[in-house]
C-alpha cells in the first residue's frame, strides 16, 4: 500500500466523523475471509505490566495483526492506568504499509473498538442465527449494545426486540432506546428479555453471568463479548457443555475467554468448539444443527482493529 502522504493522526472526533462512510460489517467479512484463506496473520494478544513503584502500576494490551491482501499490518495499544480518581483507559491503533514499511495512520481506537465488536457479533448472527429468527434480545444498554442493535437490525426480519439493563429502569434511557427502533421494548428483567428469543446478544461489561441459560432452547443463539474484568464470563461456564460452541478465532479465544478458561478447568475440552468466524466465512466448519443452543464468544482480534483502521484510512483519503 504505497503512500506519498504523511501519516494521518486522527483523534476521536475525526474518527467519529468518518465512521458513517465505513461499512464495518463488510470489513469484518473481508478480514475473516482472509484469515480463513491464510492471507492474514493473527498473533495472540499480549499483556504487559507497567513497571515502577510498589504494587500494580497498570498495564497495556497489544492487539496485533497483518494482512497480505490489504498489504498492511499494525497494532492497537490499550492501556489501563490506575489513578486515585479512577482508572485511565484509552486505545490507539497504528496502521502501517507492508509495501513501504511506512506508517499510514495513528488513530483513536475507542469508537473503532465499539464498531468492530458489534460488527463481529453481527457477522456471527448472520452465520449462526436461524434464518427464520424473528425475536431479538439484548442485555446491556451502553454504546456497545446500541452498536450491536444497529449492525444486526438489517440481518433478519425482526418482529420484536427486547432490551434489558438495570440503567433502563429510568424513563430517560428507556425512552432513548424505544426511539432507536419501533420494535424495541424495554423488559423488566433479563429473564423476561430472553424468554422466547431466537438470538440473545450479551453486551455488558460484567465479569459474572448476566443471564440464566437453563431455559435457553435448542437453536437459540447466545452471543457474548469481552471486558477487562479478569476471567469475565457473561454466561455460566457450564453452559458450554450444553451448547454448540463457536468463537471469533479458535487459535486464541479459548485461552482468553473467561467462561472457556473456567470450563476447561472443570473438564470442558476446547476441541469441542465447532468453528470460528474464519471457518464459517470460508465454509470450513459445520453450521449449527438446531438440536442444541448455540453459543458464540468473541474476545476481539488485532485484525479487527487493523481492518477497521484501514477502512477509516481509506475514507479519510477519499475525502481529501
Amino acid at each position: 500500500m504505497p503512500t506519498p502522504h504523511a501519516p494521518l493522526v486522527l483523534d476521536a472526533a475525526a474518527v467519529a466523523a468518518l465512521l458513517p462512510q465505513v461499512d464495518a460489517l463488510a470489513a469484518m467479512r473481508r478480514l475473516f475471509t482472509e484469515l480463513g484463506r491464510g492471507d492474514a496473520v493473527q498473533p495472540a494478544q499480549s499483556l504487559t505490566l507497567l513497571p515502577g513503584g510498589q504494587g500494580f502500576q497498570g498495564d497495556f494490551i497489544t492487539y496485533q495483526g497483518a494482512s497480505h491482501g490489504a498489504q498492511m499490518f499494525g497494532a492497537k495499544l490499550s492501556p489501563y492506568l490506575p489513578r486515585e480518581d479512577g482508572a485511565i483507559v484509552t486505545a490507539w491503533t497504528v496502521l502501517m504499509s507492508s509495501e513501504t514499511g511506512l506508517p499510514l495512520m495513528l488513530c483513536d481506537a475507542g469508537r473503532l473498538t465499539v464498531e468492530r465488536t458489534a460488527a463481529t457479533t453481527a457477522l456471527a448472527v448472520d452465520h449462526l442465527g436461524a434464518a427464520a429468527a424473528r425475536r431479538l434480545a439484548i442485555i446491556g444498554s451502553g454504546a456497545v449494545a446500541e452498536a450491536h442493535l444497529r449492525h444486526v437490525l438489517p440481518l433478519r426480519d425482526w418482529q420484536a426486540v427486547q432490551v434489558f439493563s438495570p440503567s433502563l429502569q429510568g424513563a430517560g434511557r428507556a425512552d432513548h432506546w424505544r426511539g432507536l427502533d419501533p420494535r424495541v421494548t424495554v423488559a423488566q428483567s433479563a429473564d423476561a428479555a430472553i424468554a422466547g428469543a431466537d438470538v440473545v446478544m450479551l453486551c455488558t461489561s460484567s465479569g459474572q453471568p448476566v443471564i440464566d441459560t437453563t431455559d435457553v432452547t435448542p437453536g437459540t443463539l447466545v452471543t457474548s463479548i469481552s471486558t477487562n474484568v479478569a476471567r469475565a464470563h457473561e454466561v455460566p461456564p457450564a453452559f458450554l457443555n450444553h451448547a454448540e460452541v463457536y468463537c471469533d478465532y479458535r487459535a486464541t479465544t479459548p485461552v482468553t475467554a473467561g467462561e472457556m478458561v473456567i470450563a476447561a478447568e472443570q473438564g470442558w475440552d476446547a476441541g469441542a468448539i465447532r468453528g470460528d468466524l474464519a471457518e464459517l466465512q470460508c465454509e470450513q466448519c459445520p453450521n449449527p444443527s438446531g438440536d442444541r443452543p448455540v453459543f458464540f464468544r468473541s474476545i476481539g482480534l488485532g485484525l479487527e482493529d487493523i481492518f477497521m483502521a484501514e477502512a477509516v484510512y481509506q475514507a479519510a483519503r477519499s475525502a481529501e
